[in-house]
């Protein structure tokens, strides 16, 4: 099952006129992997329009807690990389939302890059995110994904120089993740006013679109961060819900966010 060309900008666009995107992130393999391909279907079910889907990493430096702890669940419940596409192919057979993976650098090399590529656009997903990957050392996965069509989504923070937000800009495809605050991820009360100037600056660097995440845990946050940017990333309050109260909350969780979304 191929992706549909640039199904990620597409998805994001056609949301710009009603209020924006929401884009969910969920774990593979947690609780298990039956229920974490089920928990993405409900969210897509539930207002969530791209879905992210994080591959459990032994060191996840980026993470907070409460997806730190999803995803050594995920590890000592046995995942492997290969339950990643078939929790993609799985997915993409259910429901029409772009599926894209959040993966540190490091087990695509070890997976092979071109292998990596050619199996994500196999199992129908759209493009990868990569937290710790700089466009400086990307050549391969440049090379891999115009080959592939894949989107590769780079990460942009309040301390990215000018030159910096420039470079992530034109290498990025998809979106640009622009990251509100700095540290780890994790649901706060307060978004960091940060993420504002942030898209600004995106925006004069020549970002077509960018969405931002870490923080957001409410329909308002959601609301806020639509007012400037193109697409809202939720993530430890979607992890959370699943974890407290299974898929069945996550779904009330979801469409919950999902309000915020809607232009009143």
């Amino acid at each position: 099952m191929n992706p549909t060309p640039d199904a990620v900008g597409a998805a994001i666009d056609s949301k710009k006129a009603s209020g924006g995107a929401l884009i969910g992130y969920l774990p593979v393999g947690f609780p298990d992997l039956a229920t974490s391909i089920d928990a993405a279907v409900a969210i897509a079910e539930n207002g969530v329009d791209i879905l992210e889907l994080g591959l459990p990493y032994s060191d996840p430096v980026m993470d907070g807690p409460v997806i730190q702890k999803a995803t050594q669940s995920a590890l000592a419940g046995g995942f492997r990389l290969a339950h990643a596409f078939e929790a993609v192919h799985a997915i993409s057979a259910r429901v029409r939302v772009p599926v894209v993976l959040m993966t540190y650098w490091n087990p695509v090399l070890q997976y092979g890059v071109d292998r990596f590529a050619d199996d994500l656009v196999a199992a129908g997903g759209s493009g990868i995110i990569t937290p710790d990957l700089i466009p400086d050392d990307a050549a391969d996965w440049f090379a891999a994904s115009d080959r592939t069509g894949l989107d590769r989504i780079f990460l942009a923070a309040p301390s990215s120089t000018d030159q910096r937000l420039r470079m992530i800009t034109e290498s990025s495809r998809g979106f640009v993740y622009a990251v509100s605050t700095m540290g780890i991820t994790g649901a706060r009360s307060e978004v960091d006013s940060a993420a504002r100037a942030l898209v600004g600056r995106l925006r004069d660097a020549g970002a077509k679109r960018a969405c931002v995440g870490l923080g957001i845990s409410s329909a308002r946050q959601v609301r806020e961060i639509l007012d400037y940017a193109d697409g809202a990333i939720v993530g430890s309050a979607l992890v959370s819900a699943l974890d407290t109260g299974g898929v069945a909350e996550l779904a009330r969780t979801a469409s919950a966010l999902s309000v915020g979304t809607r232009l009143i």
